[in-house]
């Protein structure tokens, strides 16, 4: 026998609980359960003006980072539409139903203005470690560093000799920040060590190789 067709029908009243929609074992709840950010709004208390309008809570902006690290969101454009419409990334977020999203511009002018200038990201990952340490999960006393190899993207048949390079001449003051920033700590001492090559050619699609 066929059904009958759905259809929606509006209601007056809802009875909703987020708490009820998410699984017990979804990935969000076993995060939030070691996740303590109780103590940034007081690291970034002095980065806010005491007048003007209330900001965004910065633990709901941390919140949402977490979830586009730990499940692949990328883009902060998208990470936005994905914590509107998933319900276990607005509860991990301590968002209601009704309560709206910051727009994604919001989360580039909070990374490179004052989580940046206060080392916000530097103080979760700090208090992260601590934790683990704590639960018995990391010992503390030494770490491992990703060398995987990978190919550089490189055919003499699209390169050049390094003084004919024209690419050379750029000025680095017109490259964009991130590359600027890359390009600083790849002169900072820690990176001293490293010996002069006389390069054989440069490849137009990977320079630094």
């Amino acid at each position: 026998m066929l059904g009958p067709k759905q259809e929606v029908e509006a209601a007056l009243f809802y009875e909703f609980s987020l708490e009820d929609h998410v699984p017990r074992d979804h990935l969000s709840r076993l995060i939030d359960r070691f996740v303590d950010l109780s103590t940034i709004r007081a690291h970034l208390a002095d980065f806010y003006s005491h007048t003007g309008r209330p900001s965004i809570d910065p633990e709901l902006l941390i919140r949402m980072l977490l979830v586009g690290y730990c499940f692949g969101i990328r883009s902060e454009r998208r990470l936005c539409e994905e914590v509107h419409l998933n319900l276990a990334y607005r509860w991990f977020c301590r968002l209601d139903l009704n309560d709206r999203i910051p727009d994604h511009s919001t989360f580039s002018k909070n990374r490179h203005g004052r989580f940046r200038e206060s080392d916000l990201l530097r103080h979760v990952f700090e208090m992260t470690v601590a934790r683990c340490m704590q639960e018995g999960l990391v010992g503390g006393q030494g770490f491992a560093v990703d060398a995987s190899l990978i190919s550089a993207d490189v055919q003499k048949q699209n390169s050049s000799n390094p003084e004919d390079w024209a690419a050379r001449e750029a000025a680095p003051n017109d490259a964009p920040r991130a590359v600027r920033e890359y390009l600083d700590v790849l002169d900072d001492e820690a990176f001293g060590a490293a010996s002069e090559v006389k390069l054989k050619f440069t490849a137009h699609a990977d320079p630094a190789s």
